[in-house]
């Protein structure tokens, strides 16, 4: 019996393995938007802390200086949050452009593979006729011999 060979399998393979890594690199952008936005909520959470120590530095004896350094933190915290939002938009937009070409990559192979399935079987359909062929040839040889 004939052996199936797809005549494409090696750029199949090729499209398999570009996938894989497009996969990877789609858990990459994804770890770093993590990360960056648990950076951003750690910021969050310190300024918040500043404003509460700022709230009871106001409430007690008031100290001048640490009152003004309460508030210079809250100043250099809200310059790290607008810092760290650009950080969180940028690996947004890469995690989107890695989620494109992983789209891309995947609707190329899975081209591939209905190009590889219709070839299947259309080589079954060829062995088929083939057999029938044969089975044809077969009962038509016995039917003459039996004439004889």
């Amino acid at each position: 019996m004939a052996k199936f060979r797809y005549r494409m399998q090696n750029i199949l393979d090729i499209k398999i393995k570009m996938e894989t890594q497009e996969k990877n690199e789609f858990g990459i952008a994804a770890r770093r938007l993590a990360e960056e936005e648990e950076k951003l909520e750690e910021l969050h959470a310190r300024q918040a802390g500043y404003y509460a120590d700022l709230k009871e530095a106001q409430e007690g004896n008031l100290d001048i200086k640490e009152i003004n350094n309460l508030k210079t933190s809250i100043n250099t915290m809200k310059s790290l949050i607008r810092t760290q939002m650009l950080e969180v938009n940028k690996a947004q937009r890469e995690l989107e452009l890695a989620r494109a070409r992983l789209n891309e990559v995947m609707m190329e192979r899975k081209t591939h593979e209905n190009l590889k399935e219709r070839d299947f079987e259309i080589f079954k359909a060829d062995i088929a006729a083939q057999e029938a062929k044969e089975i044809d040839q077969l009962i038509s040889f016995t039917h003459n011999k039996g004439d004889v």
